[in-house]
């Protein structure tokens, strides 16, 4: 069986529209072909491939469905109440990281220090603050504290002990009294090691030695986990050798295998890229070891995982997708195993659900699965083959639910079967499944789409820059390894031709770089101004984030400008933005999604089955079914439940935790239950129990904008404020997206600094959400490559009730505005709502909007 995965990508050279699955054009370039044999077993799936170093910063930074999606195994994170960062301290991360799935935190033990490299004040400095944060952590965590581990030095041949040959010993000597203090405290402890900043087997060999002979703290001195970095791009070359050469020192040595974490690997043109991102996770899901992605920007985003605070950009989505690996992995053989920037694969066979799973991606060229071992016991004789896709958006562009892109019912000979996927997205990642055919046959939804490079559009006053991350991996991920910049005179214009294939709305999402304030261009479309485009700030010209507008175009060919000024003579403020890349995707109407069985986490006993009917989630008890649904607003939407009942009775849904009362099978047999409730722009949890012998099919969700209107809106100026609290009028040089010209700063700080809302009729006693257009530049300075940023928070108390805590993560700008979702339980029947801090300053606001959770719940029998 040949199976074509396309989409009609009529602006990108090389596709082609329209064409036949199971069709190759004859000009298409020849595969890189992947085998992936499911009858050969590799192990347990691990997952320990997308841990973090500060991938957390602060209690909802990022938000934890977004951790919880991607459920990291280990991150690694500072010392508690050290000074090398301004968050990211284990102790505060630990509970929201726990509840989410992760299991091990990773205590960087010198980040204590506040410079960088670490200032060295002598051992006995240092040994006093070790035994200050080990007593910490045993009196605060007693339950848990075996989920914490150290790392007593942290890259140790580049800082304290870079000379060999002369400080040898001292490492050593060091070594023994740093560990011998931690077991002191905590006998039980375990220590991670050497962790230098790459592999370096004479030094690795020279301390595992004397560490199998020497004595630290009643043990051998041996670390328990061991751990060493891989930060370029040849580590992708390297990597396996160094793993086999570790694991045949150890032979020789006789020491017993450790587990390992390379506790800090990748570089910033791999970060949210899935595309690059498949790489690393392939080698490392290969070898079985835990690893951590590198912090080379700021803690609290997933490592560039997380658009804004909640969202997902699309690296996101294949972290979520391995994350969702369960069972086996087998054997998945790219063409050139370990060669840098090619196609590379992970594999896996679940055999209780029936189901196989490639995650695939890295190449320019189009792929063909070779796909063989498919035992008719498990798969049956015909299955359903779904390809989805994820590909870069940005590191602040958010990505919904990947799109099937391909999907085909097809019939099984001798075990194997062939699956051809697309080239020409280096970017891209691609999930494919494999199961027993059943229910409805499977069909793409992937809407019309196409892309054009800035730098390949007609440039007026404007400047094509190299940004090739090939040769400079640390440089930010750039579609096309160029971009346009230098937009600064009122006259540049970057102007390109499309062509759609009919009349309609259409998206166009504009990559682009707004240098830590936002800004404004002009759209224009054939020849004539069209809109305005809104763009949010970004940390630096080439950390990329996408704003969308949407277009209304006949059928046939147009030309778009984005250009820096409306009139041709005056620029548009913040208007010097660079660019590039411009994604154009057809609207086929409001935005929805389904999420069928096979894409749910199983808890508590649930099993999933197939049967004619599809596969199905059966519940009772303490099984839960967990979904990730995408939010592309805030704003209300229809929450769909489908399943079949064996008898009457409730369904337990909560989403992000909070319940959600009224949903029930009113009768045994086919059954739809809808929800219309306001979720946050984002990712949010959905959790699914039900009565004995429920069957759910699927979850679905559709945007209802037009309900929005249930919500009470407040322009932050208009509030009643007291203390330092005041109004600031957006000044015309500003780009800012405050929405009445004016906003709120100077909140907090201090008991009496507040804003307060006003409930208005019919916004009794309930569940709420606050939704709070905010902004947050702050940061401390003075860290050589990271940024360090800083939350602000806001207590939201409820006049006569209680007060709940609202998160605001740094967003770049003081006049930048965000939308950040807090939950809500109000008591009274018309208690004022009072923003503020009485401690520390608040973000700065341009307008509230308060709205009720839910506004109804409906149960009825399936239609037939």
């Amino acid at each position: 069986m040949a199976l074509t995965a396309l989409t009609a990508l009529s602006a990108v050279p090389g596709a082609v529209p329209g064409a036949v699955p199971g069709a190759v054009p004859a000009h298409a370039a020849a595969p890189d072909v992947v085998a992936v044999d499911f009858a050969r077993r590799t192990g347990p799936v691990h997952g320990g491939a997308t841990g973090m170093l500060y991938g957390l910063s602060d209690p909802g930074v990022p938000g934890d469905p977004l951790i919880a999606g991607a459920r990291p195994r280990t991150v690694a994170q500072k010392a508690p109440d050290g000074d090398q960062h301004p968050n990211g301290d284990a102790l505060v991360i630990a509970d929201g990281f726990f509840a989410a799935g992760g299991e091990e935190i990773v205590i960087y033990m010198q980040d204590v220090y506040s410079r960088w490299p670490y200032e060295n004040l002598g051992i006995d400095d240092y040994l006093a603050k070790v035994d200050t944060m080990v007593r910490k952590v045993v009196r605060d965590r007693p339950a848990d504290k075996d989920r914490f581990v150290w790392v007593p030095f942290n890259e140790p041949d580049g800082i304290w002990y870079q000379d060999w040959t002369t400080l040898r010993q001292k490492f050593f000597d060091d070594w023994k009294a740093v560990v011998g203090r931690i077991r002191s405290i905590d006998p039980q402890a375990r220590i991670v090691g050497p962790n230098e900043a790459a592999y370096r087997p004479g030094r690795l060999r020279d301390f595992l030695t004397w560490a199998k002979d020497a004595t630290c703290g009643g043990r051998d001195c041996l670390p328990d986990i061991m751990a060493w970095h891989e930060l370029s791009r040849g580590s992708l070359a390297d990597y396996r050798g160094h793993h086999e050469h570790y694991r045949a020192m150890e032979r020789e040595l006789g020491i017993a295998p450790l587990p390992v974490n390379i506790d800090e690997y990748g570089n910033r043109r791999d970060m949210s890229v899935p595309g690059q991102l498949i790489q690393w996770i392939s080698m490392f899901e290969d070898t079985k070891v835990d690893a951590d992605m590198a912090y080379w920007t700021y803690a609290g985003n997933l490592d560039d995982h997380a658009a804004r605070t909640r969202q997902a950009n699309g690296g996101w989505w294949l972290l979520k997708w391995y994350a969702d690996l369960a069972g086996q992995t087998v054997t998945a053989t790219p063409p050139r195993l370990g060669a840098p920037d090619t196609v590379q694969a992970v594999a896996a066979v679940d055999e209780s659900a029936r189901r196989g799973t490639i995650l695939v991606g890295g190449g320019a060229q189009p792929v063909r699965l070779d796909v063989t071992g498919l035992d008719p016991a498990l798969f049956g004789g015909q299955v359903d083959v779904v390809v989805s896709r994820t590909t870069w958006t940005g590191y602040e562009g958010d990505a919904l639910k990947p799109p099937v892109v391909a999907a085909e019912r097809a019939t099984v000979s001798g075990g194997s079967l062939r699956i051809d996927l697309p080239g020409g997205d280096v970017m891209a990642a691609y999930r494919v499944t494999v199961v027993p055919s059943g229910g409805r046959v499977p069909v793409p939804d992937a809407p019309w789409t196409a892309s054009v490079e800035a730098e390949s559009a007609t440039l007026t006053a404007a400047q094509v820059y190299d940004q090739d991350t090939t040769a400079d991996p640390q440089k930010y991920a750039t579609s096309g390894r160029r971009d346009v910049g230098s937009m600064n005179s009122p006259r540049s214009a970057v102007t390109f031709p499309v062509t759609v294939p009919r009349d309609g709305r259409y998206r166009l999402g504009i990559f682009h770089g707004a240098n830590k304030t936002p800004g404004r261009h002009a759209l224009f479309v054939d020849g004539a101004f069209d809109q305005v485009v809104q763009y949010s700030a970004n940390l630096g010209w080439t950390y990329r984030g996408r704003a969308d507008v949407e277009v209304e175009l006949s059928a046939g060919v147009h030309e778009l400008s984005v250009r820096t000024s409306a009139d041709g003579t005056t620029p548009l403020p913040g208007s010097d933005v660079t660019l590039d890349k411009f994604d154009l995707t057809e609207v086929t109407g409001p935005a929805r999604a389904a999420y069928p069985a096979d894409e749910a986490r199983l808890s508590g006993g649930a099993r999933l089955t197939r049967s004619g009917e599809g596969p199905a989630i059966t519940l009772g008890g303490a099984a839960r079914a967990a979904f990730f649904v995408a939010a592309g607003e805030d704003g209300y939407h229809d929450l769909t439940l489908t399943y079949r009942a064996e008898q009457a009775g409730d369904l337990d849904v909560r989403v992000d935790g909070r319940a959600i009362p009224g949903v029930r099978a009113a009768r045994p047999g086919e059954g739809v239950s809808r929800v219309r409730l306001h979720l946050p722009a984002g990712i949010s949890q959905v959790r699914v129990a039900g009565p004995a012998g429920l069957r759910l099919r699927e979850l679905a969700t559709v945007r209802t904008a037009q309900a929005d209107v249930r919500a009470h809106r407040v322009e932050a100026e208009r509030a009643a404020l007291a203390g330092t609290a005041r109004v600031v009028t957006v000044p015309a040089t500003s780009g800012s997206n405050a929405s009445g010209g004016a906003y709120v700063d100077n909140l907090g700080g201090g008991p009496g600094n507040t804003l307060t809302l006003t409930r208005p009729a019919g916004f009794g006693p309930g569940e709420y959400v606050l939704v709070t257009h905010y902004a947050n530049a702050d940061r401390n300075t003075g860290h050589q490559y990271n940024t360090d940023v800083i939350s602000r928070f806001l207590d939201i108390t409820e006049t006569g009730g209680t007060t709940a805590r609202g998160v605001f993560r740094h967003n770049y700008a003081w006049d930048n505005f965000w939308p950040q979702t807090t939950p809500l339980t109000l008591t009274t029947d018309d208690g004022a709502i009072v923003l503020g801090n009485a401690h520390t300053p608040g973000p700065t606001i341009d307008r509230v909007e308060l709205a009720r959770l839910v506004l109804e719940v409906t149960n009825q029998p399936a239609r037939s």
